[in-house]
């Protein structure tokens, strides 16, 4: 018998940043563009549990698209785990700043290559790992459910380097828009297996959706 969780990852709405690194600066997001949310709100399963992290920006967004939802959901649990990648000393500075402190190791994609640890904060790889405690322990204690989750451009990757499997630099050439869908099933319980990580399996289905694509059905 197979129980497949189903993860509905939504990127938190746009950060006026000024251009700078924020990490897990707990700043306030834009939710004036209604489209977004409506959008959104079509699109997701009813009586689904709700996620986010503990970061305002993503329970600001949950209110928004909670707003066009008939019945609205319950408040969504909070789980610091899906907070975003801490940038430690590189939080606050622009991104120029950024480049030119580390020139020439800026990289392509993100901030650092994803076995680096800024100082005073922590990998990309150590995102992954903490994110995959979390889906794990939700996912045993929802299985078959359909989970929202709000969160963050890292931890939307984190999730994908999850399913993908294999190395988690790679997944780091992934676009996650604000407020673009990525739809992750979890699927435990593969024939044949006593060990529980070999027996569960993973579909993407949508990554990086755009949520004015949501409109149109």
């Amino acid at each position: 018998m197979t129980d497949t969780t189903r993860w509905w990852w939504i990127r938190h709405a746009p950060v006026d940043s000024q251009g700078r690194i924020y990490g897990q600066e707990d700043l306030d997001c834009d939710c004036g563009e209604l489209a977004l949310f409506t959008g959104l709100a079509e699109r997701l399963p009813a009586d689904a549990l709700w996620v986010t992290s503990q970061l305002r920006r993503t329970h600001q967004t949950a209110a928004a698209i909670h707003a066009h939802l008939p019945p609205p959901p319950p408040a969504p649990l909070v789980e610091p785990r899906f907070a975003e990648q801490h940038f430690g000393e590189w939080q606050g500075l622009s991104h120029e700043a950024l480049r030119e402190l580390r020139a020439p190791e800026w990289h392509r994609f993100w901030h650092a290559p994803a076995h680096e640890r800024p100082p005073g904060g922590e990998s990309f790889d150590e995102l992954v790992a903490r994110t995959a405690e979390a889906i794990g322990e939700l996912s045993e204690r929802h299985a078959g459910r359909d989970i929202v989750c709000v969160a963050h451009g890292g931890t939307i990757r984190a999730a994908l380097a999850i399913a993908l499997g294999g190395p988690s630099e790679a997944v780091l050439s992934f676009s996650i828009a604000n407020c673009s869908l990525t739809r992750i099933d979890r699927i435990a319980g593969a024939a044949g297996s006593h060990d529980p990580d070999a027996a569960v399996a993973w579909r993407i289905g949508l990554v990086n959706f755009p949520p004015h694509g949501l409109l149109a059905g």
